[in-house]
């Protein structure tokens, strides 16, 4: 597990942490944060800046949601011998993100969304998932987030 510095932005925490998987021959932590690297300069590309970190938080996210499907997906094929690497990515991965909100924690952030948004019903879900995402800053998925607000305003 690694410490962030409080100066260094998660992308540089990513490099730096590589190059020390290189130099310790760390090959599952190595190929991990390459891919986590790639993800991350793929949008910068696509959006044609360099991305702040709520950004990079949700790329993260997003590359072990893609390992959850992964492992589902040897599930279903009956290969079990994929299983074991998908899950040390994931923990690789879930080392760079924050605490995650606890359920009662997200709850009520959600509902503070809700109030400030004004919606009162599902169909207004979509404007509080807008201004909810940003707040959420890798401390809780999208899924967790809209399956609280869906819940919240039925």
């Amino acid at each position: 597990m690694h410490e962030r510095n409080i100066s260094m932005d998660l992308k540089s925490t990513l490099q730096s942490d590589l190059q020390d998987a290189m130099r310790h021959g760390d090959e599952i932590r190595k190929s991990t944060l390459r891919m986590a690297l790639t993800s991350i300069k793929l949008a910068e590309v696509e959006k044609g800046a360099q991305m702040d970190e709520t950004a990079y938080l949700t790329i993260i996210q997003k590359e072990i949601k893609a390992r959850r499907e992964s492992i589902a997906d040897a599930e279903r094929a009956n290969r079990p011998d994929l299983i074991p690497p998908a899950e040390q990515e994931i923990v690789i991965l879930q080392g760079y993100l924050p605490a995650a909100f606890s359920q009662e924690e997200l709850e009520t952030l959600a509902k503070a969304t809700i109030t400030e948004v004004g919606a009162t019903s599902i169909r207004e879900m979509g404007q509080v998932m807008k201004v909810l995402m940003p707040r959420l800053q890798g401390r809780a998925s999208g899924d967790q987030a809209s399956q609280v607000v869906r819940k919240l305003l039925q």
